[in-house]
């Protein structure tokens, strides 16, 4: 872990979140500008800057987690369908360099990409979170 990464903070608890799910390896929490209400973000709990640098299992076992969490996020967000995005470097659209899955409940897709990101209360967040615990609990594997 870092000293600085603001996920890694998160991991340590030193930051706040609304943590959806934690194990050794993991921890998924809302993000706080969400594209739309669940957005998840998964993210190994020791400091990887990207893909390239997590090992092979490890990036299994973050997915693994994902696609049990993408049930999840569907059904509490009733969900048409779920976008799971891994960005990796600055021109790839990476903003925080601490590896990171964003799992994105979707409606409608209009086509292309874009971003309706706005700014959610903790209340709010803490809300959504519960919800998709209640899922979690629920979901297949």
């Amino acid at each position: 872990m870092t000293v600085d990464c603001v996920f890694c903070k998160i991991a340590r608890k030193e930051a706040m979140a609304s943590i959806v799910y934690e194990d050794e390896q993991v921890m998924a929490f809302l993000s706080h500008r969400p594209v739309n209400e669940g957005h998840t973000l998964v993210i190994p709990k020791k400091h990887y800057q990207n893909i390239y640098e997590i090992p092979e299992a490890e990036a299994g076992y973050l997915f693994k987690i994902a696609k049990r969490l993408a049930h999840a996020i569907r059904n509490a967000e009733n969900a048409e369908g779920i976008r799971i995005v891994q960005n990796n470097g600055e021109a790839a659209g990476q903003v925080i360099f601490h590896l990171h899955a964003h799992i994105i409940p979707m409606t409608t897709f209009r086509g292309g990409l874009y971003n309706r990101s706005h700014e959610r209360s903790i209340m709010e967040l803490e809300e959504d979170a519960q919800k998709i615990r209640k899922h979690l609990s629920t979901s297949q594997h």
